[in-house]
């Protein structure tokens, strides 16, 4: 998965380019010795930022910034500790996190970048298996009060457990739709209708995509009822291959619809089993924001590449159904994100610049094949959806919850 940050906050590992230089001139300083006089602690280096050296440590957690300023600067953090530390540079009144660490090892050092305000600030360190620390308070003067940033009250899991809740609530009520969708499409092979077949299929398809947040709760059930030949030695004859994609490889390859009713009937099973067992199921609070993230993305590495496509062309419209999975959990997280994300009016004008993007290719009950699209066509759908997954980013890193004791 790639890196989770938090939107317009240091990377919790270093970043290319600037990053890479800040982290190598730390380590220059290091080895020249990192406890120097107070006034040789801050300076300017060959990046054009101010740098501040500070310790990360039970004993002196955030030691070294004897010279506040406001603006944005780097904080070069070592650990002088004999344990790995999370270090989060916060607003001590507010509790909002300006800039983080994470993994920090003994004796190593990393950059964090932060825009700081006039205010008071602390630096906390999160030892492994230890006790947390926060050091001493910082007052910054010379900016006005509440500026600088970006920076984000920290979301805990207890926060997150109501949208989570209603996002199981929801799963829920789609169980039993679900679950005739699926019926209708084995009556429609029974009956020996293979356009019918075809229409129920997508619509069942799509139906199922939708709920995609909890794919990770669904545990092995995902893999009987939309799982693809990857890992198959058989491949589409392989018996492991099951669900709504054997089915789809039948139904646009020419197999006898008496040949496709047992996997028809074992889809019907498998989604009832589902429906069952997911009133004792329970998602984890901890995984709503970054499925938030995930589902697109995973849109982006399977959609778009057509890995998922078994012959019904759907690809794009799996797509956007699985932009209408995404908005519901953006949804049931919105009252977290509204007072700490900045973003969320633009991140609501991408979901709909997307949509209008994908519904382009949708006309008269049929949707465009990825194949058949045009090259400035085909870039213009990576390029939104590319573009939206970078904002959801966001969202998963503000949702990760962080240490506070």
């Amino acid at each position: 998965m790639p890196e989770r940050r938090l939107p317009g906050l240091s990377a919790r590992a270093v970043t290319a380019g600037g990053g890479a230089l800040a982290l190598a001139l730390t380590l220059a300083a290091v080895a020249a010795g990192l406890l120097t006089a107070p006034q040789q602690r801050a300076g300017r280096t060959a990046d054009g930022m101010r740098h501040t050296r500070v310790v990360a440590s039970a004993g002196g957690c955030g030691a070294g910034w004897d010279d506040p300023r406001p603006g944005t600067q780097v904080f070069d953090v070592h650990n002088t500790s004999s344990t790995p530390v999370e270090v989060y540079l916060k607003n001590v009144h507010s509790g909002a996190v300006y800039g983080e660490v994470e993994g920090l090892g003994p004796g190593t050092s990393r950059p964090l970048r932060a825009d700081v305000g006039g205010g008071a600030y602390a630096f906390a360190c999160f030892p492994d298996d230890g006790v947390p620390v926060t050091g001493q308070t910082v007052r910054v003067s010379g900016g006005a009060p509440g500026s600088g940033g970006p920076a984000a009250v920290p979301v805990s899991g207890h926060d997150l457990i109501p949208p989570t809740l209603s996002y199981q609530k929801w799963v829920t009520g789609r169980m039993g739709a679900l679950v005739d969708a699926t019926v209708r499409l084995g009556d429609a092979i029974r009956s020996d209708d293979p356009a019918g077949a075809r229409r129920a299929w997508l619509s069942a398809h799509l139906m199922y995509e939708r709920m995609g947040a909890a794919y990770g709760a669904f545990g092995d059930a995902d893999g009987a009822i939309n799982g693809t030949t990857a890992g198959l030695p058989g491949g589409v004859r392989d018996k492991g291959f099951t669900g709504f994609h054997r089915i789809e490889y039948g139904l646009w390859h020419g197999v006898s619809p008496a040949a496709l009713r047992p996997f028809a009937d074992r889809l019907v099973k498998d989604v009832r089993t589902l429906r069952a067992d997911w009133t004792r199921a329970r998602m984890d609070p901890l995984d709503l924001g970054l499925r938030a993230h995930e589902i697109l993305e995973n849109t982006v590495q399977f959609e778009l590449t057509g890995r998922t496509d078994y012959g019904s062309g759907s690809n794009l419209a799996t797509a956007r159904a699985n932009l209408d999975g995404t908005r519901v959990v953006l949804a049931r997280l919105r009252p977290l994100l509204a007072g700490r994300y900045p973003e969320l009016k633009r991140l609501a004008g991408e979901l709909d610049r997307t949509q209008r993007v994908l519904d382009s290719h949708h006309h008269n009950g049929r949707w465009t094949s990825l194949g058949k699209l045009s090259r400035p066509d085909r870039e213009k759908v990576n390029a939104a959806l590319g573009r939206l997954v970078e904002r959801l980013a966001d969202v998963a890193a503000l949702c990760d919850v962080r240490r506070s004791s």
